[in-house]
């Protein structure tokens, strides 16, 4: 009988607990089947209207400072070094007296060619009289022929003699103006090679001193014959046209990637294309009033290539790149519906993408809220905050950080 009561006291148990799940589900299910389903959300994106501009290109190359014009001194007389008259690493004129050789052995060569010119002109006049009176003598038959044709050669050779005498004196003046060692140019010049005391000899291999004239100066840069051959296309189809106020006109770039305060004037391109790098020289002539650029440091020389009348220019934050490396963008047509383009691009201007093909005036581009969406999607559309967008980019939105 216990056994039998408290079996059925457990159906009891277990029958409650079915009828009170049972009664929650349906519950559920009623408060299931009366609420209606949330409505769909449409993402939001940013967009910007693609237009086209008027945009002037220019081409940053690398390139090498040079002086304008290069000096270096060396002696034209063997002699030993009396004095240096300069200091080094300072600027000189040109004319300016750099070295004193010894001008003693030159001097005493002057004056002996003065006095052998002396002598040989002394004689002179004798020997020319006696020409002379030989010519009236030969008339009269009182003189032969032959002393008359003696005393004409003593002539000419008493004039040619006085004629080697003169040159002996300028040749012998010039190396006694060489003891002389004088700056050919205005510059800057370097350190010496030799101090007083010094032995030189003439047109020696080891050069005196160096002069570099820094003001103005040469920046020498190469590109490529290939950006040549496309710039020349782009002009000829009319996609570029010549700047002719400003052509010649390049911008410098210091190492550290400052801006030169001077411009610069494109001078010449060469006309031979390197064959191991495809390359050729440009060079452009800088004003250097303040010794800012030295010989052979690096620059980059931003030269203009022309004005593109019809360019597309874009955000860089709208454009990606597929798994490909290709250029992709999201346009929203007019159903609002997103549609992926396909993009060639030109280079990088600033914060923009130069766009040679995939986008068309008239394009609405997104450039905020691209992780949303995807193509075929139906978006809802609101003008993108360019200004936000460009101080961004820019780092003008940046906070400094406060220290204590």
């Amino acid at each position: 009988m216990q056994l039998s009561q408290k079996g059925c006291e457990a159906t009891k148990w277990i029958m409650t607990l079915v009828s009170v799940s049972s009664l929650l589900f349906m519950g559920g299910c009623q408060e299931g089947h009366g609420q209606q389903a949330a409505p769909v959300r449409i993402p939001e994106v940013a967009t910007v209207v693609v237009e086209q501009q008027k945009v002037q290109l220019s081409t940053d190359l690398p390139g090498r400072t040079s002086p304008h014009l290069v000096a270096e001194i060396r002696p034209q007389v063997n002699g030993i070094i009396q004095k240096r008259l300069f200091k080094e690493g300072s600027d000189v004129k040109a004319g300016a007296l750099l070295y004193q050789i010894d001008p003693a052995p030159f001097q005493a060569a002057y004056d002996s060619a003065k006095a052998s010119l002396a002598k040989a002109q002394a004689n002179l006049p004798s020997v020319q009289s006696r020409a002379s009176r030989y010519k009236e003598l030969l008339a009269d038959k009182a003189v032969s022929r032959q002393d008359f044709d003696d005393a004409a050669a003593a002539m000419q050779q008493a004039q040619a003699e006085i004629e080697f005498w003169k040159a002996q004196v300028e040749a012998a003046h010039i190396n006694l103006g060489y003891t002389r060692v004088t700056a050919p140019i205005s510059g800057r010049i370097g350190k010496s090679t030799v101090t007083d005391g010094a032995l030189v000899t003439a047109y020696q291999p080891l050069a005196l001193a160096t002069i570099q004239q820094l003001d103005p100066i040469y920046v020498d840069v190469t590109q490529s014959s290939a950006e040549l051959l496309r710039l020349r296309r782009n002009m000829e189809t009319g996609q570029l046209s010549a700047d002719r106020k400003n052509g010649k006109a390049v911008r410098i770039l210091l190492e550290d990637g400052t801006d030169y305060p001077e411009e610069g004037v494109l001078q010449f391109a060469d006309v031979t294309v390197d064959a191991s790098t495809g390359s050729f020289n440009v060079r452009i002539i800088v004003p250097n009033p303040k010794s800012l650029l030295l010989p052979g440091m690096f620059v980059r020389a931003v030269v203009q290539e022309g004005i593109a009348e019809q360019a597309i220019l874009v955000p860089q934050q709208g454009v990606s790149r597929n798994a490909k490396g290709e250029a992709t963008a999201l346009i929203v047509d007019e159903k609002e519906t997103v549609q992926q383009r396909m993009l060639t691009l030109n280079r990088a201007i600033g914060n923009q993408w130069l766009v040679a093909s995939g986008l068309c005036p008239g394009d609405r581009l997104v450039v905020e809220g691209m992780m949303n969406v995807r193509p075929g999607a139906t978006v809802k559309t609101v003008a993108a905050d360019m200004s936000r967008i460009n101080a961004a980019a820019s780092g003008a939105s940046c906070k400094p950080v406060k220290t204590n």
